[in-house]
């Protein structure tokens, strides 16, 4: 898929810059045997699977990492068609909307264009992924006790993403070519998501059609 996601997507498209693993460590390791399995045709449904033996945070850990790349990858391709004008609210349809709150700027849940949505987002992940406290780097530095919830926070958000696109810049996604490699892409996302029940199945729900007909 990797390759495929290359060749459809041009790399100075990428939303923000990508978060790479350090050659030599155990999550590098970790991410390598990931790939592999992607590339080996494999169902992606085994491919999520806790590898025996090994940590499900770092498991976690790389996989959040990689989704981010790929997703912002794909948004980034999108984001000269998602403007203030034609996209002046974050939503998925018109049944769902995503306010944006945080510690800093808003403290309340705001409602914002989808591109500022995005950019605040990518940023507020960017910041996480390289929180030595959140996700450490170095050789027995443990996880935090909360770790598994932060992914979750992560991995709800980006699903939105996934929302956004597909409802509202779908035929972005056609008229390049890359229906499959997309659809590739949110299936990995949902398998893992489901295998380790990180999302809350009501976030899934603006998808679910889609969902049901493209991961039997």
């Amino acid at each position: 898929m990797a390759l495929c996601l290359k060749q459809v997507f041009a790399k100075d498209k990428t939303f923000r810059p990508r978060k790479r693993f350090e050659p030599g460590t155990q999550r590098f390791e970790l991410y390598k045997k990931a790939q592999a399995s992607l590339k080996s045709g494999l169902d992606l449904r085994s491919v999520v699977r806790l590898p025996p033996g090994e940590s499900i945070d770092d498991w976690i850990a790389v996989h959040v990492v990689d989704f981010f790349n790929r997703i912002n990858l794909i948004y980034g391709t999108m984001a000269e068609r998602c403007s203030e004008t034609s996209c002046p609210v974050m939503a998925g349809g018109p049944r769902y909307e995503y306010r944006w709150q945080d510690e800093r700027q808003y403290r309340r849940p705001a409602k914002l264009s989808a591109p500022r949505y995005m950019a605040l987002l990518m940023d507020w992940i960017e910041g996480l992924i390289n929180d030595e406290e959140v996700f450490p780097t170095r050789v027995g530095v443990p996880f935090p006790r909360n770790f598994q919830q932060v992914c979750t926070k992560i991995l709800t958000r980006l699903f939105r993403v996934f929302v956004h696109v597909y409802i509202h810049h779908f035929d972005s996604i056609l008229s390049m070519g890359a229906e499959a490699h997309v659809n590739t892409c949110y299936k990995h996302f949902y398998y893992f998501i489901r295998e380790f029940s990180l999302v809350d199945q009501r976030e899934l729900e603006p998808l679910r059609e889609m969902t049901e007909r493209i991961c039997h």
